[in-house]
Parts: structure tokens; sequence; C-alpha cells
């Protein structure tokens, strides 16, 4: 056997003072030195205002009330993020039970009258198909899995759809990312349209991959409806500009406005992406967060193009980190290909390819979301109960909340029929929109930056999702507990902060 010191000679050997080492000798790792791309990416909603948030929970956390703030608790209302602490959202029994036995199925036998026989063959089941989910899936998805995602949508839909053209992802946005990472052809040049109000997601990745945003600004006075002269003229200004665009992003329910397409608009939509040989993006996560169903319903973009016959390339997405699962830590999602040619199919295959697969755990909640227990099942029970509370619950925070900001003066909030958020538009005296200037703020970040200050309440700047010049906003969520208290401080900090800058 070879000696220690021989083995590791060179590191016995080495002494640090025979070397001289020098900046010019050492190439920096700074800020500096990075891609300009990553360099130009934000992201609002985990900005500085979600920083300064969690520095104020780390204070409260070592100093209670010897913390000097003047609350007692930190109120994440930046992120739809439903089971996060203090949102406190109960994930669904049946889903965590199934999660539960795949993570160790020795559960089986050592509980033997714990668990529910539907979760248990559903157990059964993934596990004859999956194996030991601490492997490697197919780098697509687990077939099983795909095979059911695609009898979901033709359930839902009333139209065909092939395992072979849906992709399982690490949440939608993993997705999302993918799709604009291919369709940037040319760094600059290419553009992708995207509504105003958006997802900063958008703009992010966008960023990251050296695209082009294409804003189109949606109909805040109608409810923030999507107007398709809007659209076009955002299409006519790009090309002037020297924009190839190439992709049209729809989400629906909105992200932050939570309104729904009406299917007369969508057919519009489709006509328009086929006209100008634009891919039609459909960010669909927030399906079923419907608060008023029977006036605004949901209709998928895959639904309305196979009815129309439409030829357009369409991707849609979603994901189990809304709706009534809110398993966002989970990571899993899925998009659907349709009109997308086998080659195009290849190329999205061979890049997933690299990332090996997606959480086999979040795969699991995919199967979970698209197949829950049906009536006669023994979980059904349980599974009706829970989703019908959360379904309920957030569409009476919702209401509640709209009312009670369009109360407030120099408040207006559209009343969302759907997805998890309100977005109130906020008239800011002159004297404020200055003190904001002089601290090198955007006015609304100015008031959120306040209002984070005075009651610990984390709201996202509408400057974050983009708005008209002149118009300030916020974003909040409506998962918080304790609704009435929560906008109370809303108003009274709205009431002190207007007062204050008079």
């Amino acid at each position: 056997m070879l000696k220690a010191s021989v083995r590791f000679g060179s590191l016995s050997s080495f002494h640090p003072q025979a070397h001289s080492w020098t900046r010019t000798t050492m190439r920096s790792f700074t800020v500096n030195s990075l891609n300009p791309a990553v360099r130009n990416v934000q992201y609002a909603v985990r900005g500085e205002l979600a920083i300064k948030a969690e520095e104020y929970r780390v204070i409260l956390k070592e100093k209670g009330q010897d913390s000097g703030l003047p609350f007692d608790r930190v109120i994440s209302s930046n992120i739809g993020n439903p089971q996060q602490k203090g949102l406190d959202q109960p994930p669904i029994t049946f889903n965590r039970q199934v999660a539960a036995l795949m993570e160790w199925p020795q559960l089986m036998q050592l509980a033997p009258n714990t668990f529910p026989q539907d979760v248990i063959n559903r157990a059964k089941e993934l596990h004859d198909e999956i194996g030991s989910i601490g492997a490697y899936s197919h780098s697509q998805g687990v077939p099983l899995i795909r095979q059911n995602v695609a009898k979901f949508i033709q359930q839902r839909d009333n139209h065909p759809s092939s395992p072979d053209n849906i992709f399982l992802t690490g949440g939608a946005s993993a997705g999302v990312s993918l799709l604009i990472s291919m369709l940037i052809s040319e760094p600059h040049k290419s553009g992708i349209l995207i509504p105003i109000p958006q997802y900063p997601l958008y703009t992010a990745t966008l960023a990251q991959f050296s695209g082009v945003a294409i804003p189109y600004h949606l109909d805040e006075a109608h409810e923030w409806s999507t107007s398709i002269d809007e659209i076009k003229a955002a299409l006519r200004k790009a090309k002037e500009d020297g924009i190839d665009p190439k992709a049209l992003v729809i989400i629906n329910p909105g992200n932050p406005t939570g309104a729904l397409l009406k299917e007369e608009t969508q057919r519009e939509v489709a006509n328009l992406c086929a006209e100008h040989g634009l891919v039609l993006l459909a960010d669909e996560v927030y399906q079923s967060n419907l608060h008023r169903a029977a006036e605004f319903p949901f209709t998928s973009f895959k639904k309305v193009v196979c009815d129309m016959g439409s030829p357009v390339p369409l991707v849609s997405f979603h994901s189990i980190s809304k709706g009534v699962t809110g398993e966002c830590g989970r990571r899993g999602g899925y998009f659907e290909c349709h009109n997308i040619s086998d080659d195009v199919r290849a190329m999205m295959y061979k890049m997933v390819s690299v990332g090996l697969c997606p959480p086999l755990q979040g795969q699991i909640g995919v199967d979970c979301l698209v197949r829950p227990p049906k009536e006669g099942d023994e979980s059904y029970a349980l599974w009706k109960e829970e989703t019908s509370r959360i379904h309920k619950v957030l569409a009476q925070r919702t209401k509640l909340m709209a009312e009670r900001l369009n109360s407030l003066p120099g408040v207006s909030c559209v009343d969302s029929p759907g997805a998890l958020y309100l977005y109130p538009k906020i008239t800011l005296p002159e004297k404020a929109i200055a003190a904001a200037r002089a601290a090198g703020k955007e006015p609304d970040a100015f008031y959120a930056l306040a209002l984070l200050d005075a009651t610990g309440i984390c709201v996202v700047p509408g400057s974050g999702f983009g708005q008209k010049e002149g118009e300030y906003h916020y974003r909040l969520t409506c998962l918080c507990p304790g609704v009435d208290e929560y906008v109370g401080k809303l108003e009274k900090f709205h009431g002190e902060f207007c007062a204050k800058y008079q």
C-alpha cells in the first residue's frame, strides 16, 4: 500500500508562502465579471421588500418583545405560498398520505389501519410503476403519471390528449423558463408579448435569456380584460422597433389581477396568434381558483383551440403550487404541447434531459392533482370537505378585502373573480411621490416599504408587475387568516400615510 505521505504528498508539501498570489494573476469573481444577462434579472416577488421582511422576521425571533418593532409578526402577503408559516393553509390529506407511503412504503405494514384503502391502492400502483422515489425517472416524467395528466385534460376539454405531448416539470416556472429559452433565437431581437401587469417570472426569464419583453396593457377599467386592439398595437410597435415577436403569453386566471378571459376573447387571441405566427403560451395555474365560477368560468385554451380547429402552436402550463393543493415546495407541474411538431418536441426532450428528471414527489403531487378521490372512494368525503372549505374561505376573504379596500379614499380595487390576489390601485399624495423620488424609490415601492415598517405586512409594489405611467398599485394575497385584523392594519396605515404627506 502506498504511504499517506506519498499519496497525498502534493497536498502535504504545499506551502502557501512559496507562492505569490496577486490580483494580476487571479481572475476576479465579482458582480461585474458575471454574465450581464444575470445582472439584468429582476424578480419583485422576492425582491427588496421580501428581503427586508425576512430581516424583521429574524429580529422578532431573536428579540421577541424587545425587538423595538411596532408589530409582533411579519405577514407574508407578497407571494402565493398557501402553506407558508403564518398563512397555514392545511395540505390535502389524501395527497399527503399518498406522498407518505411513497416516501416509506413500509408504513403500509407498520400502520395497517391508518391509511384508507384508496390511498394504499394509489401508492401501490405508483410504486409498481416508479419503484423508489430516490431514483431518477424518465426525463419527461413518469409515463403512468403523464397518461393520467392526458386523461385529466381529455375529460376537462372533451378533446384528445396524448401523454407524448405532456412534460412533467419542477413547477410551472420550470416549463415557462424552458419554453422562453428555446424561443429566444436571436438575443435582444426575439421578443415575447406579455400582459401588463404580469407575473415577474416572465420579465425575469426574458432578461436571463436576453429576450425582449413586448408589453400589452390589460384594461383595468373593464375588470382587467384583455384587449385585442392593445395586443395588435404592441405587435406593430415591436416590429417598428425591429423586434421579432415569437410568442404571446396569456395568464388565465390572471396574476396579479385574477381576471378570466371570455371565450370570445380567447378565440380572437388564437386567431391573432395564427395570423402572426406566434406560439401561444397559456399560463393556467390558477384554473381551479374560481371565486364566482357561475359568472366567471374557466375555459382552457386547449379546448378553445381544438373547438376552432386552429393550427396555432399552443403550450399550456399547470401546477400543484396553486389551486387548493398549495404544494409550492414540492415543485410539481406540467405543460402540454398542442400543434407542436415532433422535431421541436424532440428538442424539448433534449433540454429537459439535461436536468435528468423533475422531482419525484412533485410528480406524485401532479398525479394527486389530476386524479383526486372519486365519489364512492374512502377518501372522497374528507377530500370534498377540505377542498370546499379552502374554496369558500378564499372567496370570502377576497370579497371582504375588496370591499374594505374600495372604501378607502384614493384606493380602487377590482373584486378579483379568480387566483389568489387583489391588485388595488392607489392614488398617492404629491408630497409622497416627491419623497419617494428623493429616496430613489418608485412611489408604490416607497408606500409598500412604509407599510412593512409600520405593520409587518409585506406586499409587492405594482412597479414590479408593470403599470401605466403615473399609476401605482400593489399586490397582496388573500391567503392571510385573521382577515379583519389584517385589513384593519392596511386601513389604519393608509390613512396615516396619506395624512403624513398631505
